[in-house]
């Protein structure tokens, strides 16, 4: 990929488009000082034309216009982080699939230590960024079980709001499986929101899962597991992940 000499690009921009991570990861990436621009270490805003040698951990950029895109479901069992990599060399979930894959992926959102479910790993800069924008407000959806039966205002309270030491949680849809377990839908996908939410009414998670990602679920994937997306899986989180689509589906409800 390479720019004209009169439109530069973010560097954050080229590096998603290259499949190196999302936007956002890519920033944090600059921010670390782990990129390089002709062996000198970028800056976040920094722009560049294409034409530039560009490294990251040590290792070139190529640029591919017939590179294929990956894209991978994990079910992440618990204690697995979802980074990278982990100074503390604690086990992430990118190892789980490492062995099994050329490409250079990287996790789609994030699921917390403890939790297990499913997350998306792909190379597609692009779609990874549109999916993880809050405007493209994708369902995930979360099989909780507590610790201590659920209060009878739970569910309503948390698609109401609710909130917990100046932030506002919010959950699209709430359904109770039992006194002890919920079926929980989110779109915004606040650090730790469902464990937080559960804290506000003096109860823990026992176990917590992710079912579904948007049009993506798998209840034969055991933890542990991958498998590539279908071609109609692909299809259809680029559907949802399409502003333009956004708003064509917003004019025809109105």
């Amino acid at each position: 990929m390479k720019t004209s000499e009169d439109k530069p690009i973010r560097l954050h921009v080229f590096l998603a488009s290259a499949g190196i991570a999302s936007r956002r990861a890519c920033e944090e990436m600059i921010r670390q000082g782990r990129v390089l621009v002709d062996g000198k270490t970028a800056t976040i805003g920094q722009k560049i034309y294409g034409i530039e040698t560009i490294e990251v951990d040590g290792r070139p950029v190529e640029i591919s216009a017939q590179r294929s895109f990956r894209y991978i479901l994990l079910n992440k069992p618990k204690g697995y982080l979802s980074s990278v990599r982990d100074p503390e060399g604690r086990p992430c979930a990118i190892d789980l699939i490492a062995k099994g894959v050329k490409e250079r992926l990287y996790n789609v959102g994030r699921l917390d230590q403890w939790s297990s479910g499913l997350l998306l790993f792909t190379n597609d800069g692009e779609l990874a960024s549109r999916l993880m924008h809050p405007s493209s407000e994708v369902e995930k959806e979360y099989l909780v079980q507590t610790d201590a039966p659920l209060p009878e205002s739970f569910a309503q309270n948390f698609v109401r709001g609710i909130l917990c030491e100046g932030i506002r949680y919010r959950a699209r849809a709430v359904r109770l499986l039992a006194p002890d377990k919920a079926l929980i839908v989110l779109i915004e996908g606040k650090n730790r929101e469902i464990r937080r939410v559960l804290e506000h009414f003096g109860l823990r998670a026992m176990s917590l899962e992710r079912i579904r990602i948007g049009p993506v679920k798998d209840a034969s994937l055991a933890p542990g597991q991958w498998r590539d997306l279908t071609e109609e899986e692909v299809r259809a989180l680029k559907r949802i992940a399409n502003p333009e689509n956004d708003h064509r589906n917003k004019g025809k409800q109105r």
